[in-house]
């Protein structure tokens, strides 16, 4: 289709204006981080009046930011895993096979993303408390708790998403790996997830940045010894002061990994998402 000069003209500022809005923010994080506290107190300037990095010297210090960045990933990563394999397997059942309670299953796992998370905080604080009581077993204030939290969050629309993916991949691969004297898993490990792999990819990225910034169920299931980045930032907040420059600093450095990762991913990530949504 012919695209007349005024379209193109549009487009183009509509690009530029949606560039500037999302730039803008970036900016003015990573000129904050640079600027003495002084500055960032001050009346708002679009350059620093003297370039620091102290800032990300001083971040390190003030609060506990390393342990942060170590609970953070440990939960976010430990949380990906379990909602990995419990999602591989569960949507191939889906996907495979016919059982009693199939339809209920898939409609039960969509009606979860209805409602807010929010909602769940309640019920999952009370479900811990009455296990610990009764088992001894504690759940709130520790990892574990939280990765169990955070599979309620990610396994639904891991599930569903890698499910309509699996759908999509010819059961024929299955029937000649079960000739060839595939058991099922074993169809499924070796010849059905190398064809996933976007999709197993997608799920992946979809579970972690879910564990890795949430804030609110953090601020409620641990403690000081095992808090997360998400909840830990806000420490830069003190009764007295607020280090606006290190909070910036903390920010930049904690989104850098994650960036990365998801740029180096972003391929087989949208892969994913498309064919998992389209049947």
């Amino acid at each position: 289709m012919h695209e007349t000069r005024a379209f193109r003209t549009f487009r183009a500022a509509v690009v530029a204006v949606l560039a500037t809005v999302t730039a803008l923010p970036l900016y003015v994080m990573v000129t904050s981080a640079l600027k003495p506290l002084s500055d960032v107190r001050g009346a708002f300037s679009w350059w620093p009046s003297s370039l620091t990095f102290q800032p990300f010297v001083d971040m390190w210090t003030t609060v506990p930011l390393a342990r942060y960045f170590v609970n953070s990933l440990v939960v976010a990563s430990a949380a990906t895993a379990a909602s990995l394999v419990i999602a591989v397997f569960a949507s191939y059942a889906v996907s495979r096979y016919r059982f009693r309670g199939r339809s209920a299953f898939t409609t039960t796992v969509l009606s979860t993303q209805m409602f807010p998370g929010v909602l769940f905080l309640l019920p999952l604080f009370i479900i811990f408390v009455n296990i610990e009581q009764g088992t001894g077993f504690q759940f709130i204030g520790t990892r574990i708790g939280l990765v169990i939290t955070y599979l309620t969050f990610s396994l639904p629309f891991s599930i569903w998403m890698l499910s309509g993916y699996l759908d999509n991949i010819p059961q024929e691969l299955d029937e000649a790996a079960r000739v060839d004297g595939c058991s099922p898993v074993g169809a499924l490990l070796r010849v059905v997830l190398p064809a996933a792999r976007p999709g197993v990819i997608a799920v992946a990225i979809y579970a972690f940045m879910t564990a890795w910034g949430e804030v609110l169920f953090a601020s409620v299931m641990t403690t000081e010894a095992n808090r997360t980045l998400a909840v830990g930032i806000r420490q830069y907040s003190t009764q007295t002061n607020v280090y606006w420059n290190e909070i910036m600093a903390a920010s930049l450095v904690v989104s850098i990994p994650v960036v990365i990762g998801f740029l180096l991913l972003q391929r087989h990530f949208v892969a994913g998402l498309t064919a998992g949504a389209v049947k």
